[in-house]
């Protein structure tokens, strides 16, 4: 496909100021993709193991309590977090409220934050029960 340099490329480009409600927007679509693949992997490696038997269930759990289960664990919590906020914001943004640019910004700060918050809160628990 060939651009026309005589015409102007998109004012996106130009005149919208990198901004958290502009990030929240495409974390939420990371987060929304990394669930499905990397979060549907587990579960059906967590299902399968519990299907196979005592040593497949075993070795699960195994990698899953180890520092790399824990860290992919993280990581997966905190992309539920932060796409069911970043989802909940959008909603919020589909019935026509927040869209002023201090208010859209606020609650795309308090989403990320929100989420840190509980995941943290989770795992604070996870491995306080241990």
């Amino acid at each position: 496909m060939h651009r026309n340099p005589s015409r102007p490329m998109s004012p996106h480009l130009t005149i919208w100021k990198w901004g958290p409600h502009m990030l929240i927007s495409i974390i939420n679509r990371v987060t929304g993709a990394g669930l499905a693949t990397v979060g549907a992997a587990a579960l059906v490696w967590w299902l399968a193991a519990a299907a196979t038997g005592r040593e497949a269930y075993e070795t699960f759990t195994d990698v899953a309590t180890s520092w790399v289960g824990i860290v992919v664990g993280v990581g997966l919590s905190w992309a539920l977090f932060q796409h069911t906020l970043g989802g909940i914001r959008h909603l919020v943004m589909d019935i026509g409220a927040g869209y002023e640019l201090s208010t859209n910004k606020f609650w795309a700060n308090m989403s990320m934050a929100g989420a840190i918050v509980l995941t943290a809160l989770l795992w604070i628990y996870i491995l306080g029960v241990k």
